[in-house]
């Protein structure tokens, strides 16, 4: 390895950096401490595409220096970035990092002055250069951000000049006489934001890249960097890290996601890079997932129909310009064995044609007896940079998952007392020879962008998924009279759900007068026909206490049937205007009007049905920043949603949410961020029992939560990461006319709390040796809408260790790592779920 020295000399308030290779030194008096990095080679022009280093420049100034305005100048060969400085203050010494075709200029102790507080952006400033934005990266200091069209752009310090002056010009191939010229560029450092547990931005929120702190509503992400230090392989793992999501209605084994957010079922609304996807709710592998956006409250302004209380978005992995590897493997208790792949990089020379692949196998057993789980997916992603203003990206995904269904135990010998004893919790009465399940998606889609200018944007975005459940099952109808006798029935089903959805909309950049605007329009298309083929057939009961398994024949009584399509089809229309009054108040004002219809029909017991509804939402939200760090919050929003009965096939008014919330976001530090919200929900036309015939339902039910959140996630200290969160949820149903007004909502916990934290070592002869704890503390639930049991609370500990150097990671992850006994969920008194006991899983990958 080689080090670079770096050679300041001050001219004027800029100055030049100038970097040459030399033997590796000791910590000069300067204070800039030693950079280590590979041996590159570098332009003439200065450029810093490749340049990897290690080390960080410490503190190079003693006063902050103010800046007052930003100018950007084209040039013959690129354009010139000013800064311009308060006379008098300290000088600007620029610091460099490369992300992808993005050249990071970071400017410590330094800050932009209240007009400039919101930062200063320029699309296609020039030729081969995309972007520059200008940001209070924190308290103490500016980045500059150059995006560069196929390759990073350089940069070089113009000397002589009484403002900092960079010029930028895009990048060239470097040559063998490059090699020997001086080079006058600023480089100091890289950073691998997948370290990172903050995240500033989310599209979630908007449908444009938005800081967090600037959206009126609460939104939390899980990065990639939790997502591998948790060894996440469900999305309810996953969700546990954020505050207000409980365990849904099912159990921890099962094929399906159900979870639930500030008290409502949020299973089937969740999204795949902004676009909506039932199907991701009946099967999903995260190992495409390149980080979780969710977004709590209703969302039908942004996507359409949705529940009211919350919006889960998955975004996927995207092709990188740099060629990238990495492969990993994972053994574990319970027989699990697994392994992955995920490649990119350009597929030829001038980088305008990426791609990207990630593959992923799993096969695993549990505590439960008879169950057997396999997984696949691959994942194909190519990106074509059509022009400078042109790309188009295109996803494809095929996943199976092959698994039986852990239909639960009943609450009576397992949460309540049964005069017969306790049921052991690896019990399952599931037949070894029947059970099983055979579940496919194929997945595909297209993004397209397109800038017609430098504030003109259209974007249309498609996304396609074909699903095949095919499953044969035993479920339970709960105890005979002696408590001990289960009674089981065969379910048969063949499920068939497609799913088109494609959005088509634009976003522009304007003002009028001094008022900023940030506008969103567009149309939304969405199909999805659904095709269940069932029956269910009685079988002999089974002593729970003593089982013997082998069916037997099959009685002739049929309990159910059906042969059902369904579709559903929708128009929405939608605009949103975030506005910028001023640099520290800004007020998001949207609506969206949705046509949508469903068609139903039972070819068992020939019901036909057809519902049209028309529905208007809006959303209305104030963020006010009365100092830097700080962001008050308030907004006003609306959802709705169509649900068929699917016994009788009656299509009934869809279910209407209504939000209020305020909060704040904050700042702690540099790299620390948190939110804290407070909220009021209300659901009505909530589906219950037609008291005049019990095979309908009428939309006269309603349910409300009111709850606190608090989120915290980021490093607390250079290595030490911390994501947490806490929240009251008072979830209850208000009108029903089968339950009792003031019962709590099912599964849903009245106080809440996560926290996880990780540390890594940072230097000496144990640099990348970390370490992880997480608690998980859950409090009593209903067990379902009757309140006729309950779920006790619980504590659960994990715990991790892992070690990193130049691309190999090994890790061990500890799951419930005091083996506490606990329940996860119920579904009803008969399917009670118990969670995993200790578990333990090791894993190895390597990147480069």
């Amino acid at each position: 390895m080689k080090l670079l020295s770096v050679l300041l000399s001050a001219v004027g308030v800029s100055g030049w950096i100038f970097l040459c290779p030399v033997q590796a030194q000791e910590q000069n008096s300067s204070g800039i401490e030693e950079l280590e990095t590979k041996e590159i080679l570098l332009s003439g022009r200065g450029t810093a595409a490749d340049l990897i280093l290690k080390g960080i420049a410490t503190h190079m100034a003693q006063r902050e220096g103010r800046v007052t305005a930003v100018e950007i100048i084209e040039t013959a060969e690129g354009l010139e970035l000013v800064l311009k400085a308060i006379a008098g203050s300290e000088r600007l010494v620029p610091l460099i990092l490369t992300e992808g075709e993005d050249l990071i200029i970071d400017i410590p102790d330094a800050t932009l002055a209240f007009a400039l507080r919101n930062g200063v952006t320029e699309l296609n400033p020039a030729p081969g250069i995309s972007s520059i934005t200008v940001n209070q990266e924190d308290e103490n200091s500016i980045r500059v951000r150059i995006t560069g069209i196929n390759q990073t752009p350089s940069a070089e310090v113009i000397a002589g000049r009484e403002d900092l002056v960079l010029s930028i010009v895009p990048a060239r191939a470097a040559t063998a006489e490059d090699a020997d010229e001086e080079i006058g560029v600023i480089a100091t450092r890289t950073v691998d934001d997948n370290d990172s547990y903050q995240v500033d931005e989310a599209t979630v929120g908007t449908r444009t890249d938005t800081p967090l702190r600037d959206i009126p509503q609460s939104i939390q992400v899980i990065p990639q960097s939790v997502i591998e230090d948790q060894r996440i392989t469900r999305v309810e793992e996953a969700l546990e890290n954020v505050a207000g999501v409980a365990s849904g209605t099912d159990s921890p084994r099962d094929l399906f996601t159900v979870f639930a957010i500030r008290g409502f079922d949020t299973s089937d609304n969740t999204l795949t890079n902004g676009l909506q996807d039932s199907t991701n709710g009946l099967l999903q592998v995260l190992n495409n997932v390149e980080r979780i956006e969710v977004l709590k409250g209703p969302a039908s302004v942004l996507f359409g129909q949705g529940t009211v209380g919350g919006t889960v978005n998955y975004v996927t992995k995207q092709p990188l310009a740099e060629p990238f590897f990495n492969l990993k493997a994972s053994i574990g208790n319970f027989d699990l064995y697994g392994g992955g792949i995920d490649v990119s990089g350009p597929v030829n020379e001038d980088q305008t044609v990426l791609y990207r692949l990630s593959g992923f196998a799993q096969t695993n057993e549990s505590f439960v007896d008879f169950f057997d789980r396999q997984e696949y997916q691959i994942a194909p992603v190519l990106t074509w940079k059509i022009s400078d203003r042109t790309k188009v990206t295109f996803e494809g995904e095929y996943a199976q998952i092959n698994t039986p269904f852990d239909t639960g135990l009943p609450a009576q010998g397992t949460i309540e007392p049964n005069p017969n004893g306790e049921i052991p919790r690896e019990t399952s009465i599931a037949e070894p020879d029947i059970d099983d399940s055979q579940n496919t998606v194929y997945r595909i889609g297209y993004n397209f962008e397109h800038s017609f200018n430098d504030n003109w944007q259209l974007k249309s975005i498609f996304r396609a998924s074909l699903l095949d459940l095919d499953r044969e099952i035993l479920f339970s109808f709960g105890f005979a009279d002696d408590l001990r006798t289960i009674i089981r029935a065969l379910d048969q089903q063949e499920f068939n759900s497609d799913v088109f959805n494609i959005d088509n909309y634009v976003v522009g950049e304007f003002n009028t007068g001094s008022i900023k605007h940030k506008l969103v329009a567009g149309f939304n298309l969405f199909r999805q026909t659904t095709e269940i083929i069932e029956t269910g057939v009685g079988f002999s009961s089974i002593d729970i206490f003593d089982p013997v398994f082998g069916v037997g024949e099959a009685s002739d009584i049929v309990f159910f049937e059906f042969d059902i399509d369904t579709r559903i089809q929708s128009l929405g229309l939608f605009v949103q205007d975030q506005i910028n009054f001023t640099d520290n108040l800004i007020v998001v004002l949207g609506g969206r009007f949705d046509i949508s219809s469903q068609d139903f029909e039972n070819a068992v017991n020939d019901t036909d049905d057809f519902a049209q509804e028309e529905a208007f939402n809006p959303r209305v939200g104030v963020v006010y920043q009365p100092i830097e760090p700080i962001s008050l919050y308030a907004n006003f929003t609306r959802s709705f949603q169509q649900a068929p009965n699917v016994f009788s096939g009656a299509l009934v008014e869809p279910e209407r949410g209504t939000q209020f919330e305020i909060g704040v976001k904050g700042n702690i530090g540099d790299r620390l961020s948190a939110t804290l919200a407070f909220y009021d929900l209300t659901l009505t036309n909530v589906a219950t029992t037609d008291p005049d015939n019990p095979l309908l339902t009428i939309p006269t039910g309603e349910q409300s939560s009111r709850g606190i959140e608090l989120d915290v996630s980021g490093e607390i200290l250079p290595g030490w990461s911390v994501i947490a969160g806490y929240a009251y949820t008072d979830a209850r149903v208000t009108e029903d006319n089968n339950f009792e007004v003031g019962n709590g909502l099912a599964n849903i916990p009245e106080n809440q709390f996560n926290i996880s934290t990780t540390y890594k070592i940072q230097q000496g002869s144990l640099a990348g040796l970390g370490f992880g704890l997480g608690i998980f503390v859950v409090g009593d639930r209903p067990g379902d809408l009757d309140n006729s049991f309950e779920l006790p609370g619980y504590t659960r500990v994990n715990a991790s260790i892992a070690y990193e150097k130049e691309g190999l990671r090994a890790a061990v992850n500890f799951r419930n790592l005091f083996d506490n006994e606990f329940f996860a969920s119920a579904q009803s008194a008969n399917l009670v779920f118990p969670a995993d006991p200790f578990t333990v899983v090791g894993s190895l990958s390597y990147k480069f």
